[in-house]
């Protein structure tokens, strides 16, 4: 099952447009773009080539342990490239579980109150 994913691109490339696609939609592009093969590609993210296919056409997951290293072969923004790959993740779960969107709200203030109590309790463990 696909997902759309709302890339803003606002990568250090700067371009500002903003794409409909899935994250492995836009793995691909980037790696198309850079006029790398899937076997270059998938040596720098430390991934075979038939894993890193997979990702491209959406029927495995990215790991979100690669984001970084993702930023720094194709010199992305990690900030960029976080909210992209997370809100991906997000969207699939509401759409999956038939959430309405107010979940998203609700998370957000669940999210103030938990860096409210790191900084009264240290590190918060769930």
């Amino acid at each position: 099952m696909k997902y759309l994913l709302y890339l803003s691109n606002t990568d250090k490339s700067k371009n500002s447009s903003q794409m409909k696609q899935y994250f492995g939609e836009y793995i691909r592009q980037l790696r198309t773009k850079s006029e790398l093969t899937l076997t270059q590609l998938g040596a720098k993210l430390d991934l075979d080539s038939a894993n890193l296919s997979k990702i491209e056409n959406g029927k495995r997951e990215f790991d979100e342990k690669r984001l970084e290293l993702l930023a720094s072969v194709f010199d992305l923004d990690i900030e960029n490239l976080k909210t992209e790959f997370f809100s991906e993740l997000f969207a699939k779960k509401i759409y999956e579980t038939n959430c309405s969107t107010e979940v998203l709200k609700v998370a957000e203030e669940k999210v103030k109150y938990y860096r409210e109590q790191n900084v009264k309790q240290g590190r918060l463990k769930l």
